[in-house]
């Protein structure tokens, strides 16, 4: 026992007072007359008996009720374990969910503690059971049914999420501002160092909650993994695609391990790689043998630790013919679709088909034939051709147009519609050229291309923008590269020629780069999805897609969404591994492979020094991480104010009665 004020245990003296009070009481004698005191001995009387104490059982009331009311001012307490405070305290029993609870049996284990936890807990101890992992999941509000908060304890199966110890105080902090009683967190987990927040102060729990931790995990487990693969999303030419994958050791030896690569179950390819002790090795595969169509493609290495579940990673490839672009040039100018297809076929990949024509050849074209049209500085352009580009881009569509001086003639860029200002001919002054100024490197023509360092641009057209986007400009500030939404679909404008005469950007290696990303992205095929991890999200439509309905299949093969988010919905939670299928209704698909983040694969465990410093013990050891048994909790004051005030009480009721009581027998002796 402690007390909170002790100075006002000086009160104690005052229980002098009923003593010093029981001694005045006098012995009085009626004095009797008497004719002489002759025939009397004389003899000393004793005061014995006058000086005696009266009613003692009175007088122990009084002086524990003065001890009592000292003791109940100087407020003492006693220390408890936080669970036995108070019968209407909270539980909350949190079971770690994340990918790496899989190893070792550590779920199954986790799920026993807490049920032998539960099955203790006092009948009329209210208790909740969450999930962790990327996000605090309540499968349970708080209840008194045993039976309900054992189901929910055994509907958590696991994730392909990383926990996050932070989201778990967030989510407590959260919690303690609407449940005004204590509350008790009980968080079996393996205490994995990478579900740590950046700062520790992200960890701090209210005022009101008390933390107690049960580990499933003693030591970091050897673990193997296929940390990352590297895939082409599309292949038009099998034999030149190429499969990187990097296989990551944590707390391993070195070791050889057989990487294999699989393509719709069937493994096309192994290799055995060296992995040095606690490191990292490549395999390469070159070649990349799959059907036309979507192929469920992964790296799978052969299983030798506790957590098998990361020992492969998921992939999607699409093998599609090579998609057709045309490029419209005037008949004198071959330079445009030279520097053009050579930028193209330096691709990485042999993704598109050029077809260059001249103006007058294109006028019975269908532009909906090809991924995107491309405008190569024209004089003229056939009014229906160009009524065609114009339904075409505002039917989804995309164009590209190079603007140059034959460009610079018209009163505005066709389809594009905005007016020609002037043309700057820069080579005339005194400057002769001028380079890029400012360069926008979140377009996506720009993200791998925004460096034109020693680029020369000798003349470039001058054109309001209008509602356009500017993602480039000269250093005159005169818009180079300028993105204009039509419609559904989109017009680029790059007010400079593709050839070598109104500048030398095609002579340069950044040309290949930035004529590779703007193909992609005028094609759509730069949205292309890799394989994404759980716990993202995937956009399922995107600005021009607006009105296109898009239906997600999932990994089991049932539908994700219903009707009405299958119209709507932007995005979607990827919270499983596997496959997902995008089918839109315009007859275009998409597959997405989903792995579990593989932050997890690391099974290093905090050291005991942070889980005590969590737990607000200092640096004192903690018994809590010493095993998987529960472990005492952090003792916490508990005042027995109204429990020595109920005693106070009592004692002036018994004492009011004993008084009364000696007082009557009093009057009836002095009567007598």
């Amino acid at each position: 026992m402690a007390f909170l004020a002790p100075w006002f245990l000086a009160g104690l003296a005052a229980v002098g007072l009923p003593i010093y009070l029981h001694l005045l009481r006098q012995h009085k004698s009626t004095p009797l007359p008497f004719s002489s005191l002759m025939f009397f001995e004389r003899r000393t009387q004793s005061s014995i008996k006058h000086r005696r104490l009266r009613y003692l059982l009175l007088l122990a009331l009084r002086l524990a009720l003065l001890i009592l009311l000292a003791l109940a001012f100087a407020n003492p307490f006693i220390n408890r374990p936080p669970e036995s405070l108070r019968s209407d305290q909270l539980m909350v029993l949190v079971l770690d969910e994340s990918f790496s609870m899989h190893a070792a049996g550590w779920l199954a284990e986790a799920r026993t503690q807490a049920a032998s936890l539960l099955a203790s807990r006092p009948p009329t101890r209210r208790a909740q059971v969450m999930a962790l992992g990327g996000q605090l999941r309540v499968l349970t509000q708080p209840t008194l049914d045993p039976g309900e908060l054992r189901a929910a304890l055994e509907s958590v199966k696991g994730s392909g999420s990383r926990a996050s110890y932070g989201e778990l105080a967030r989510a407590i902090r959260s919690l303690a501002q609407t449940v005004k009683t204590p509350i008790q967190v009980h968080l079996f987990s393996d205490m994995q160092k990478t579900a740590l927040p950046a700062a520790f102060s992200e960890l701090q729990f209210p005022e009101n909650a008390t933390l107690s931790l049960h580990p499933v995990s003693q030591k970091a487990e050897p673990n193997w993994t296929v940390e990352t693969v590297s895939a082409p999303g599309l292949v038009w030419e099998p034999k030149r695609a190429r499969v990187l994958a990097t296989i990551a050791g944590y707390s391993t030896p070195a070791a050889d391990r057989t990487v294999s690569l699989v393509i719709n179950g069937k493994v096309a390819a192994s290799k055995s790689v060296s992995i040095p002790a606690a490191g990292r090795a490549t395999a390469e595969f070159q070649g990349l043998e799959v059907p036309y169509g979507f192929a469920r493609c992964e790296i799978r290495i052969d299983s030798a630790d506790s957590l098998r579940e990361d020992d492969r990673a998921l992939f999607a490839v699409e093998r599609s013919d090579p998609r057709r672009v045309l490029l419209v040039h005037e008949p004198r100018d071959s330079r445009s679709a030279l520097y053009f297809r050579a930028a193209l076929a330096a691709a990485a990949e042999s993704s598109f088909q050029l077809e260059p024509v001249s103006v007058d050849q294109a006028a019975n074209l269908q532009p909906s034939r090809y991924a995107f049209v491309v405008l190569a500085d024209l004089l003229s352009i056939p009014a229906p051709l160009e009524d065609e580009l114009r339904k075409y881009v505002r039917n989804g569509g995309s164009l590209w147009i190079a603007a140059g001086p034959a460009t610079a003639r018209r009163p505005r860029v066709p389809v594009f519609d905005e007016p020609v200002k002037e043309a700057r001919y820069y080579s005339r002054g005194g400057q002769r050229f001028l380079s890029v100024g400012d360069a926008d490197a979140t377009h996506p023509s720009l993200r791998r291309a925004s460096r034109w360092e020693g680029v020369k641009f000798y003349y470039a057209v001058a054109v309001e923008p209008g509602s356009a986007r500017v993602a480039a400009r000269l250093t005159d500030e005169t818009p180079l590269l300028l993105d204009k939404k039509l419609g559904e679909g989109r017009v680029l404008l790059l007010t400079s020629g593709l050839d070598n005469l109104t500048n030398d950007f095609p002579l340069h290696p950044v040309f290949v780069p930035f004529v590779e990303q703007t193909a992609r992205y005028l094609s759509g095929i730069e949205q292309r999805r890799g394989p994404r991890t759980v716990d993202s999200f995937l956009e399922l439509r995107s600005a021009r897609e607006q009105a296109v309905g898009v239906e997600v299949i999932g990994p089991g093969g049932n539908r994700a969404l219903s009707l009405n988010e299958a119209a709507s919905q932007q995005s979607f939670a990827l919270n499983r591994e596997g496959f997902y299928e995008l089918r839109r209704a315009d007859g275009r698909h998409e597959m997405v492979a989903v792995n579990a983040d593989r932050r997890e694969s690391d099974l290093g465990i905090i050291p005991q020094e942070t889980l005590a410093l969590w737990m607000g013990q200092g640096e004192q050891p903690s018994s809590a991480t010493a095993g998987p048994a529960a472990a005492p909790a952090q003792q916490v004051p508990f005042s027995i104010w109204w429990y020595v005030m109920l005693v106070v009480a009592a004692a002036v009721l018994a004492e009011s009665f004993l008084a009364s009581r000696y007082l009557a027998v009093g009057t009836e002796e002095g009567a007598g």
